[in-house]
């Protein structure tokens, strides 16, 4: 298993950035969390195996079709997160 770590930037607030990439979490089988961040930008956070977070990755560049990705920034984790169980929205 292996873990990213993204930055969304663009408009991704107020689109159903969150509950979409949740879905898409899920559907990948990641476990995780998503959250809105202060300044604009969304953070999530996934783990899985590493096939499944390229399709994530993908598609967090992408985000539903009412947002607009300007930047994504994703660092690859080594230390995974202990007791991740689903993939849900952080508040």
């Amino acid at each position: 298993m292996k873990a990213i770590h993204c930055y969304i930037t663009g408009r991704v607030q107020g689109v159903f950035f969150r509950e979409s990439s949740v879905r898409k979490g899920r559907m990948l089988g990641l476990k995780g969390w998503v959250r809105n961040l202060r300044d604009g930008r969304v953070e999530c956070y996934a783990q899985g195996d590493e096939a499944a977070l390229d399709k994530m990755k993908a598609w967090l560049n992408e985000g539903p079709p009412m947002a607009e990705v300007d930047l994504l920034e994703c660092e690859d984790i080594i230390e995974l997160q202990e007791g991740l169980n689903d993939f849900r929205v952080l508040r």
